[in-house]
């Protein structure tokens, strides 16, 4: 356990003891100068069914094997040609069939499909860890570890990241109510969580940061978490989680020469085993909407940020008997940013619907290594030799 987290700890314990452990932002951000480089990983606690988001309209296999969820990604839903309208009187360019004919993007995703459009998204089907079964748990452990097996290591890839990084580019936070195994490790992090409880009076505030006035320790740490509370603003109190207001907390939080460089989001509920169609249509839009939301709240730091978007594994292809589908294997990853290598493409080996062309006859069949993708896309974005970038981040042993 690193220092900065058993001192969080320490000053968590002494606002307990006041009634204060719901308004204390549980932050203290390594401070760096300013950079202009940003990462944002988002990860679908869940596994997230990557056929349905970005649908392979165009196999011949994909109706056949999909049966009333390929009838639902057919055609644009009312969202999709609503969007399609807008841009349209805009003159800007619509992409909801993307890829040529073979794959259509969920009509809930409609702020992705622009940034498609823009060039500032790229997908990629078939995509999975070095992990090939179908564990929750040991899966999320693996993609947050990076090893070569689930509980190979004590630390996160993120954190790795961190720790190779100039520390002006090394602020990291989760935006989380604990630091997850992906950002544990050497390298300082902070986790940030807005407080469900009634915010406490600015007068109260002061007068507990008057009791830490002349503790060498926990000053400092009060200094810190009142400046990231003050850089939260109205979002840092009681707020609800939808898509919307988490993207906007992280682009605040992500925002000046102060602000987390590095920082790890959580989106659960992908578990789609029953009644998934109306399910994801929630899911997707308060994704969509996390993802409008931190591209304007960045502004123009957009231009140098990355987004990757990734699931623990995908889902199976055929449908169960209750309209969900279960635990499978090849999932799809989204990369987003304002100056993405590859943006507007599909990308990445399609292997097909068929029965013969299915992992173990029953998911999608991986093609593609997450550890790489990653590795690559962080490679571009922060002009790193990849192949040392990936032995750091996601070793083999």
């Amino acid at each position: 356990m690193d220092k900065l987290s058993t001192n969080r700890r320490q000053i968590l314990r002494s606002a307990a003891m006041l009634g204060l452990i719901g308004s204390v932002p549980r932050i203290a951000f390594a401070q760096g100068a300013a950079t202009d480089k940003r990462f944002v990983f988002i990860l679908q606690r869940g596994a997230a069914d990557g056929l349905s988001l970005l649908a392979p309209v165009g196999d011949p296999d994909f109706v056949r094997q999909r049966g009333a969820l390929a009838e639902s990604a057919a055609e644009p839903g009312a969202e999709a040609a609503a969007y399609a309208a807008d841009r349209a009187a805009t003159g800007a360019p619509i992409a909801t069939t993307i890829g040529g004919s073979m794959f259509r993007l969920h009509s809930a995703l409609t702020h992705m499909a622009a940034l498609y459009g823009a060039r500032q998204a790229r997908f990629q089907h078939a995509v999975a860890t070095r992990y090939r079964d179908r564990s929750h748990f040991d899966g999320q452990n693996l993609i947050e570890g990076g090893g070569a097996r689930p509980y190979a290591h004590n630390d996160g890839w993120m954190n790795r990241l961190a720790a190779l990084l100039p520390a002006s580019e090394a602020s990291a936070l989760a935006i989380t109510q604990a630091v997850p195994l992906i950002l544990r490790g050497s390298a300082p992090v902070s986790s940030y969580a807005p407080t469900r409880l009634p915010q406490a009076s600015d007068d109260l505030l002061r007068r507990v940061g008057a009791l830490y006035a002349d503790d060498a320790m926990l000053h400092p740490l009060w200094e810190e978490a009142m400046q990231t509370r003050a850089m939260a603003g109205d979002l840092g109190g009681q707020m609800g989680r939808n898509g919307a207001q988490l993207g906007e907390l992280a682009a605040a939080l992500m925002a000046g020469a102060d602000g987390a460089r590095i920082v790890m989001l959580e989106s659960g509920g992908w578990d789609t085993h029953s009644g998934q169609q109306a399910r994801l249509n929630a899911q997707l839009r308060g994704l969509d909407a996390l993802v409008a939301a931190l591209h304007r709240g960045l502004g123009d730091a957009w231009r140098d940020t990355l987004v990757i978007i990734a699931t623990e594994f995908g889902r199976t292809v055929a449908v169960n008997g209750t309209g969900g589908t279960d635990h499978g294997t090849g999932a799809l990853t989204i990369l987003l940013g304002g100056n993405l290598a590859g943006g507007g493409s599909v990308t990445g080996d399609w292997p097909g619907l068929g029965n013969g062309a299915l992992y173990q006859g029953r998911d999608l069949m991986p093609t593609a290594a997450l550890e790489t993708l990653i590795s690559d896309a962080l490679s571009s974005h922060y002009d790193i030799d990849s192949a040392r970038l990936s032995a750091r981040l996601f070793p083999t042993d």
